[in-house]
Formats: structure tokens, sequence, C-alpha cells
């Protein structure tokens, strides 16, 4: 009972290969089947669906789904949260019988999941400090900071994610190393996981990611995010920050008219493609990645399952 571990860019098509490995696991292995684990840091908060590709549980083929929907939009997200939660879902999966296929493209998620990452302890008084500095001099000042100090860990941190900076300059002040070195050797993956990595041509993938991004507004991410704010997404740390949603609330901050959200738009398609950027950087450097061509659609669940059947 493997796991199987499907990675890669946004807009590569993950979930929809994900279910189709699950049918047919299902097919060849019995009643166990196969269940995902989200790998997807915003897809963990209730009520964010549409700006980020969630899919609805009546599109999910009846397979079961973890660590979707299991954080209010107020609750801050963290890697080493996640990392037990999704860890004990594994096993349980597992223990079941079934095979375990987590599915997502949050760089820190996956490999913490996967190499069983340990965390640096934290300091209240430096963390306090960099939080300061972070309200004095905003997110983008405080990641430019990041990268004269950790270029590394600034290329694979949101500039717009405030929090995961501090974390990375106070790592690096505490330890006097760079974030990285925290960070697990790449060596075998935990529980022999496969790992499949989704990718295709750049214009290809921006094609992609521009339909989605006009779907995702045609299908309501502005109601989308006028609804969390009921619930409080605007005191959200990580939940607010996300793309789509960051840019949508400034829109509606600055009046809600046409021309603000047709910029949220184009400002949210210019941020994914910035953020795939990221993904492929972060992803291609590990070397036990089976990569498959999104592209060939009728080639991606037969490389799949090439792939997890040889690891080991």
């Amino acid at each position: 009972m493997r796991p199987l571990a499907i990675i890669g860019p946004t807009g590569t098509g993950k979930s929809q290969l994900a279910l189709d490995f699950a049918e047919r696991v299902g097919r060849l292995g019995g009643e166990a089947g196969a269940e995902v684990v989200n790998a997807d840091a915003m897809q963990l908060y209730r009520g964010m669906d549409i700006g980020t590709a969630k899919l609805p549980a009546d599109a999910r083929r009846g397979v079961p789904h973890h660590q979707l929907d299991v954080l209010h939009v107020t609750e801050t997200a963290t890697v080493a949260r996640y990392q037990r939660a999704a860890a004990a879902d594994v096993e349980a999966i597992t223990a079941r019988g079934a095979v375990p296929v987590i599915v997502g493209g949050s760089m820190l998620y996956v490999q913490s999941l996967l190499d069983d990452w340990s965390f640096p302890a934290t300091d209240p008084a430096v963390r306090a400090r960099w939080e300061e500095r972070l309200a004095e001099i905003g997110p983008d000042g405080l990641h430019a900071e990041l990268a004269r100090r950790d270029p590394a860990a600034a290329a694979a941190i949101l500039p717009t994610d405030g929090r995961r900076t501090v974390r990375a300059l106070e790592v690096v002040e505490l330890t006097g190393r760079p974030f990285a070195a925290s960070a697990p050797r790449i060596g075998a993956p935990r529980w022999d996981t496969a790992i499949v990595g989704l990718d295709c041509d750049t214009t290809i993938l921006d094609e992609r990611l521009a339909r989605r991004t006009d779907a995702m507004f045609e299908w309501g991410l502005v109601d989308e995010v006028r609804a969390l704010l009921d619930q409080g997404l605007r005191d959200g740390v990580t939940a607010s920050r996300a793309l789509g949603y960051a840019q949508v609330l400034a829109a509606l901050d600055a009046g809600g008219h046409a021309d603000h959200l047709r910029a949220a738009r184009e400002q949210t398609y210019a941020g994914t493609r910035r953020y795939v950027r990221r993904q492929r950087s972060w992803f291609r450097r590990d070397h036990r990645v089976h990569w498959i061509d999104a592209a060939d659609s009728a080639g991606l669940l037969d490389g799949a399952l090439r792939a997890w059947r040889r690891a080991g």
C-alpha cells in the first residue's frame, strides 16, 4: 500500500489524475481502493472553494478526501499542524488497506510530509521583533529583507506571505544558518512514497491558468470573498493572503467597481504565474520525482501507475 504523491505547479491537473488513479487502483485492488490526502494549504479552509479550485464533494467520484475544509478562515494554517494531521491520515489509510494519494502543490507542506521535517524551535522575543518590523514596512519590505539575508528562502515564500517571512527570518537569526538548512535532506521518501510531478510547456500552462482565472471570477469568486468577509476572512493571517482572495479583497476595499475587479483578475493571473515559477524551481530540485507531461492526457494515468509500481 505504498502511497503516491502527485505534485507540481498549479493548473496541471493533479486533482483529476488523483481521481483517475484512485478509480483504477480500486478496480485493480479490490474494495479498499485509494483515498486522497490534500497538500494544498488554502484548500484546508472551509468556504474557500472557487478560488482554490477545490473539487466539490459531488465531483469526487466517491473517493474519500482528507485535509479539506478542516480550518476556519480566521485560523492560521501552519506546516507543523498540517504535517501531524496529514501523516496520521496517511497511516490510517494504509492501515485500512487502501492507497494514500497525496495531492497538491504547496511546497513546504509536501516536503514536510514526505521528508518528516523536524521544525526548529521558536523564540517569542525574536518572533515579536520581526512581527513589529512587518507592521512597520509591510510584507513586501520584509520579504526584500529576507531576500538579502536568505535568497533561497525568499524564492520559496510569496512576497505577500508576511507570516512565513517572519518565521524564516526568525529561524535564520536563531540558527545562524539559512532557513533551508533546517529542512531535511532529500533522501528516501517517507512510507516509500512514489512521487509523480505534473508539468507542461509554459505556453500551454499559461493558457490554462488564464482560463482557470477567468472561470473563477465568472463562477463567483467575488461573491465567495464577500461571504467569507462575514465569517472573519479579513482577520485570517493566512487565508486573507491567498492568491485571488487578497486581490479581490483589495478591489472591494477600493470600491469594488468593474475596473477594480478587472485589475484583481489580472493581478490574480500574474500572481499565479509567479507562483508557478517558484513551484517549478522548488520541485525540480527533487531527484525522486517522476515527471509526466500534463499535456499528454492519454498517458497521464499510465505514467502515474508505472511510477507507483516501480518505486521502492
